[in-house]
């Protein structure tokens, strides 16, 4: 039987009945603590009343101290109750919103893409304030009943002291919240814009980190801050709404349980000048108009409340509910086996085909940047296996029969932009802290020339994306993450093209030398790296045009000359 923590929500209310199921038990607790609070707090006017009535009619010391004594146990129990159950609740809170995080970024991080239409911003503030207003629902379910007892044991109490005044509490509290549900949905569909439109703020935010460099480079950065400052205009305009709303909401809710304290107030006096209540009832039921005005604030905010916790549920969905773009296989490749790529049609690919066997090292030498980056893409399985035409092999199986796990496992495509993450160069190379080449990555990329300018050597630390690493050493960096994962089939997209020709020329010697007898694809226009290559395959308009060593191709083939001459 599948259990909640592994059922993949469908919709925003689903997402909300399987937080509400997993916490049962501290709400269930919390929800008593809380009963327990309110009813303490509605007994205060109610005993006050009594005391009144009971030492005006007796006028003995003993009254007097045993009315003392039960005013301290109900103090006490107001004070522990709050405590312990807003302790119970705010925890469930914490750790159900814990869980939610975890569950939208690991969806966001998982290898095969999700048809979710989302930016990596928007995914980030799901999980998030989205994730913390869905786990709201854990600590509302157990103050709405908590209020409800309170309004219920002043009904009671008023009721009993005349039929009048507890039909008042019972009348007034259900008009408000009538009128209160239907603004309470204005909130949640106000909400729900709110949050979309600052996931697309965030979303920009974060293209525009990523692309700040070339932006500078070519003056595009003043209109795509211009193009920012829409996007943010935008949700703040929605902000705006959202607290207008908000406001009404807060404004009217006040005004509502202040007209229905006044009420039942004004009844009770009037009927004491009838003659029809006594003065201690007179005195518990100007305690209770004044007390339940704040159990009625707290009960007619939670239908806010519960439209907000939805409108956040809803977008959650949007990416836990999302099926995977392809549905990968559950085969292993062979180990130490080669690449293959057969027919392939996609993007500027027409019908690409070629193969590299066990063992060998060949350099791809695109003409057109586009082509190399779509072969990169495909092999990258960053383009599903049912979206282009063709097969490409790993280790003698097709990509599509093969699980993404299995692939990564033996097949690594390290991209010209690779990450460079917040840690030291240690963790950056080896992430894992599995890796037993790290000392021949780190000489095979000639990042020992970097290490070597820190007194921390391997543990000097590296800030967000090598902010405090130049170009040419976040590339070194990038190559020696790729060459420590030791990988049965290894591809390098221009791997070195921040850096200059006499490293290039020692990058190229000392990559063949550590990857010989693995698979090794790298795809590029450098001439030393094409030198190092078994064999060079000339890639252009699509389709290998020509195959064989750099020298020859320099000799016999004028096009490829003037295409990697430098």
């Amino acid at each position: 039987m599948t259990t909640p923590d592994t059922q993949r929500p469908r919709t925003g209310p689903d997402i909300l009945r399987t937080a509400l199921r997993r916490n049962i038990g501290a709400m269930a607790w919390g929800t008593v603590l809380m009963g327990l609070y309110q009813a303490g707090e509605t007994a205060f006017p109610i005993a006050l009343g009594l005391i009144v009535e009971h030492t005006l009619r007796d006028r003995s010391l003993g009254a007097l101290g045993l009315s003392i004594a039960a005013l301290a146990v109900i103090i006490t129990t107001v004070s522990l109750s709050w405590r312990f159950g807003m302790r119970i609740l705010q925890k469930a809170n914490t750790t159900e919103a814990h869980r939610w995080r975890v569950r939208v970024a690991a969806c966001g991080l998982q290898p095969v893409a999700r048809r979710t239409d989302l930016k990596s911003g928007e995914v980030l503030t799901i999980a998030t304030e989205d994730a913390d207003q869905t786990a709201d629902i854990i600590e509302v379910v157990p103050l709405l009943i908590s209020s409800l007892v309170a309004v219920a044991v002043a009904a009671v109490a008023l009721g009993l002291a005349d039929i009048r005044l507890g039909l008042l509490v019972i009348v007034g509290t259900v008009a408000i919240l009538s009128i209160l549900s239907v603004l309470s949905r204005r909130i949640g569909s106000s909400t729900h814009e709110q949050q979309a439109r600052v996931a697309r703020a965030g979303a920009k935010v974060a293209d525009l980190i990523s692309g700040l460099r070339p932006l500078h480079g070519f003056g595009g950065n003043h209109a795509a801050f211009r193009s920012y400052r829409q996007v943010s205009t935008e949700a703040r305009l929605q902000a705006v709404t959202v607290a207008r709303v908000n406001g009404a909401y807060e404004g009217t809710a006040l005004a509502l349980n202040a007209v229905l304290a006044g009420a039942v107030t004004l009844t009770a006096g009037l009927l004491a000048f009838d003659g029809r209540i006594n003065i201690g009832e007179l005195v518990m039921a100007v305690g209770l108009a004044q007390f339940i005005m704040e159990p009625l604030k707290l009960f007619s905010q939670m239908p806010k409340y519960v439209m907000i916790a939805r409108a956040s549920a809803e977008r959650m969905a949007l990416v836990l509910a999302a099926p995977p773009v392809t549905t990968p296989g559950t085969e292993v490749p062979a180990a130490g086996g080669g690449l293959e790529v057969d027919g392939v049609r996609h993007g500027t690919l027409r019908h690409l085909k070629f193969k590299v066997s066990a063992g060998e090292f060949v350099a791809i030498a695109p003409y057109q940047p586009r082509a190399a980056a779509d072969l990169a893409s495909v092999l990258a399985m960053n383009v599903p296996p049912d979206a282009y035409e063709g097969v490409v092999r790993v280790g003698g199986r097709e990509l599509v029969e093969l699980s993404v796990e299995g692939v990564r496992e033996h097949l690594l495509v390290n991209p010209y932009d690779g990450e460079i993450f917040a840690g030291t160069l240690r963790t950056n190379i080896d992430p894992s802290g599995t890796s037993r080449t790290v000392p021949e990555a780190v000489e095979a990329s000639m990042l020992a020339d970097v290490v070597a300018l820190h007194r921390e050597r391997l543990d000097y630390g590296v800030r967000d994306r090598g902010a405090n690493l130049s170009g040419g050493q976040r590339q070194r960096l990038s190559l020696a993450r790729a060459l420590a994962a030791d990988t049965d089939v290894l591809v390098l997209h221009d791997p070195t093209t921040a850096v200059d020709a006499v490293t290039e020329q020692l990058i190229a010697r000392r990559v063949a030398e550590l990857r010989r007898g693995r698979t090794t694809v790298v795809i590029t226009s450098s001439p030393a790296l094409l030198d190092a290559a078994d064999r060079v395959l000339v890639l252009d308009e699509g389709v290998i045009t020509a195959e064989n060593t750099h020298r020859q191709l320099l000799a016999t083939d004028e096009d490829y000359c003037r295409a990697v001459a430098r």
